[in-house]
């Protein structure tokens, strides 16, 4: 025990640890925190590495803040929460509990910490169940105790008169009332306060009303009317109206919690896509440590079958990579040194040792987390419908059921006051507006999720609303059209004893020590082919032509026509003429010289997507007029544009030249869009209706737009118009249902039907009915997870 005690002492000392629990039998220490401590600064505490005990982050452990309170009935604290129908926009809140607007029940967020994201999933469901099944235990009797007296001759009445039946009813009540349905009083309460009318505020008066008046007439039956009393003298009660309301309410809720934890599927499986830990290599050993101590420059091992921790570079092995939660291709792809490798991404093969690029918040995996989450929360301008109408709908609910009341009281058939009471009751229930206020948060939720889970990562709901009405697409080429980088296509022999091959290893020996990225081209080619490299000895590099030195004895030189004049070689007319088509398809044509003369030549170029010409085709084909503006030089965007099919290019552009044109356009009355990766399309992504970035292209790209396809590929495009199309084609069904049910359920509900049918709807099955709205909204949304894109 003093060991133990002297540990804790010891930990407790680390400043943001306010309390410590120590079990040495078992090896495992639970620790609060006030702020985020590292496993350094705790195992210095207990005398640094060499000490008596070694500190490990164990992958069940789970952190929480010192200042937050403890678990009750309540959900347990995670990140954040959140309002799920938006009412505040984006706006967070540190704590569970109920929307300070609308009353729903806020969603718990998920958190990148896959320990608190399992904890946290479904406890709102779990909680919400539980009081479900001790509220129906209770309802259930009350239920069949007030049936019972529509049968002749009821056997309960043997028992006890029907006074004391109605006390039981009573007691039964409590439980229901009081504990498992208090929330939705609460919050009717709180409505009223904050004059923010809602759902609640029509079932807290509804079942309210219900539940009040029951109760005083069991303690002053003699203030109330003989038509307000039974055969027996007794007054009736509606004990079992007011609690299976509060039931199939609560049942409601249960569902929609449960369908919320459906959204989130999409972003939890993201989450599970980060590992806890990684092997980091150091002097050639490899230790386990936790993700949160990785830092820039590691050197980390990754084995078949692990996924990658974080992003960065292989730097020794190879390997074939499933890229597929980016990309949402299953193909794996093959990976060698110097290539890039990102989080989350699984390792399907062989072995590797990889450096640290990125780590923590700065990976592509948390900022798609980030993105997601942000997105799921914000509001789409189609919902400020849905907020309008609520605004004035529930007043408008609460003024009908008066005069509901009134109309019943001066007209009804008798007892008048009980028609009067129990009609204007089911209008407070059926028609509270919760289903109308799901329909757009709802499609919004599933619809992010989805579309992360195909590569395209939406920062927020305007953009996805917006993408269905875009009719303009200004697109980049660079990058964006091409692989934005030069590769090289071929190498070419002028004979006279120089085969392809021997040009090849000249070529990347001269380029051995330039900087030119059409060099580090050379190289790569080169070390594909297993090129043979020679030493170099006086190496110059002349600005805009090209570059020169001796190689075996011999002088050599590599570059454009100039280079090849001062290098006294000529170029003959069969040489012309086999490398002028490719200079007019927008190719790079260098020419080798040895000694004088002209012996070869390499061809560099920016390669096409093999995905462009079919996203640029199917683009049109849905109706969208496609720009192209470069940076480039006239000839290579020609070259480009007729490759792709693509009348209106524009060459030689400058940022500030993009963004005018996308103004220009605007003014026009076109809903424009722009897709672009580099940091010179920032201004025109910025300033355009949607701002569509490559994932492979610059970070300042990405913050700029509100899209962002992960793999870069153009294809990504037409799945984000098909969702957003797929979306707002759910938010509309959804309210048209919300609003064609609220409209026809309220005058039935007032008795419209009654003078010409008799038909009455009963509060219990107005409950019923808008609970199951609700719900169908929800499932309406969830349809959306299985759209074709």
């Amino acid at each position: 025990m003093g060991c133990q005690n002297h540990v804790c002492q010891k930990l407790e000392a680390v400043d943001g640890v306010s309390a410590a629990h120590v079990d040495l039998a078992s090896g495992k220490a639970e620790l609060k925190l006030q702020r985020s401590v590292s496993l350094k600064e705790l195992q210095d505490a207990l005398g640094g590495p060499a000490g008596p005990y070694r500190i490990h982050l164990n992958a069940e452990s789970v952190a929480k803040k010192a200042s937050e309170p403890p678990p009750t009935d309540d959900l347990e604290l995670a990140a954040f929460w959140y309002c799920p129908m938006q009412c505040e926009g984006e706006r967070t809140y540190k704590a569970a509990g109920a929307c300070p607007v609308c009353g729903m029940d806020l969603v718990a967020a998920a958190t990148p910490d896959q320990t608190a994201a399992d904890r946290g999933k479904g406890q709102a469901h779990r909680l919400l169940l539980r009081k479900f099944w001790i509220a129906l235990g209770f309802t259930l009797p009350i239920f069949l105790i007030a049936m019972s007296g529509m049968l002749p001759e009821n056997p309960l009445y043997r028992l006890m008169d029907e006074s004391n039946w109605n006390w039981v009813q009573f007691f039964l009540s409590l439980p229901v009332v009081f504990y498992a349905c208090w929330m939705f009083f609460k919050r009717a309460y709180q409505s009223l306060l904050t004059r923010n009318l809602n759902m609640f505020t029509l079932i807290g008066i509804g079942s309210g009303v219900a539940w009040a008046f029951s109760l005083a007439a069991l303690v002053f039956p003699g203030f109330f009317p003989d038509q307000f009393k039974s055969a027996g003298g007794t007054v009736h009660v509606y004990f079992e109206a007011a609690t299976v309301i509060l039931t199939l309410v609560l049942l409601g809720q249960v569902m929609e919690a449960r369908a919320y934890e459906k959204t989130q599927d999409a972003l939890r499986s993201l989450l599970q896509l980060a590992p806890t830990h990684a092997l980091r290599v150091e002097a050639g050993i490899e230790y386990e440590v936790a993700l949160q101590e990785l830092k820039t420059g590691d050197l980390l091992r990754v084995r078949p079958g692990d996924r990658i921790p974080v992003d960065g570079v292989i730097t020794e092995g190879y390997s074939s990579i499933d890229e597929s939660m980016l990309t949402g291709e299953p193909i794996p792809v093959d990976k060698a040194v110097g290539d890039a490798v990102r989080s989350g991404t699984l390792n399907t093969s062989g072995s590797f040792v990889m450096k640290a690029e990125k780590v923590g918040a700065e990976t592509l995996l948390s900022r798609i987390i980030d993105m997601v989450q942000q997105a799921s929360r914000s509001r789409a301008p189609i919902q400020n419908l849905a907020d309008r109408i609520s605004r004035y709908f529930v007043p408008a609910v609460v003024g009908i059921s008066a005069i509901t009341f009134l109309l019943w009281a001066i007209w009804g058939p008798e007892p008048v006051y009980v028609y009067a009471l129990v009609n204007s009751i089911a209008v407070l229930i059926i028609a509270c507006p919760c289903a109308l206020g799901l329909a757009t948060p709802m499609s919004v939720m599933v619809g992010v999720g989805k579309g992360a889970q195909q590569g395209v990562l939406i920062k927020n709901a305007e953009a996805l609303e917006k993408m269905h009405r875009v009719d303009t697409l200004i697109i980049d080429k660079t990058g964006t059209l091409t692989e934005g980088k030069p590769t090289v296509e071929e190498i070419g022999s002028f004979g006279d004893g120089f085969s392809s091959h021997k040009v090849l290893g000249y070529v990347a020996s001269l380029n051995r020590h330039s900087e030119h990225p059409l060099a580090q081209a050379i190289r790569d080619y080169a070390k594909q082919q297993g090129a043979d490299l020679h030493a170099l000895h006086d190496f110059h590099a002349v600005s805009g032509m090209g570059v020169e030195g001796v190689l075996e004895g011999r002088r050599i030189a590599l570059g454009n026509e100039s280079m090849m004049a001062q290098a006294h070689a000529s170029l003959g007319k069969a040489m012309r003429d086999k490398t002028q088509p490719l200079q007019q398809a927008g190719k790079t044509v260098s020419y080798l010289a040895v000694e004088g003369k002209v012996v070869g030549y390499v061809v560099i170029t920016d390669r096409i997507k093999e995905s462009s010409a079919e996203a640029i085709r199917k683009l049109r084909q849905q109706g969208l007029e496609i720009y192209m503006l470069t940076g480039d030089n006239e000839r290579t965007a020609k070259a480009v544009a007729d490759q792709l099919n693509i009348s209106w290019f524009s060459a030689g552009m400058l940022p500030e030249d993009k963004l005018r044109e996308v103004e220009r356009l605007q003014s026009e009355g076109r809903s424009v869009a722009v897709a672009g990766d580099g940091i010179n399309d920032t201004p025109a992504l910025a300033k355009s209706e949607v701002g569509i970035a490559m994932g492979t292209g610059s970070d300042t790209a990405m913050e700029s737009a509100q899209i962002t396809l992960v793999d870069g590929d153009l294809r990504g495009l037409l799945k984000t118009r098909q969702l957003s199309v797929a979306v707002m084609r759910n938010i509309r069904q959804n309210l048209f249902f919300a609003l064609v049910y609220n409209t026809l359920g309220v005058p039935v509900a007032a008795g419209a039907l009654y003078p010409i049918f008799g038909i009455l709807l009963s509060p219990m099955i107005a409950a019923l009915a808008m609970s199951f709205s609700s719900v169908s909204v929800i499932a309406n949304a969830l349809r959306l997870r299985n759209a074709p894109l």
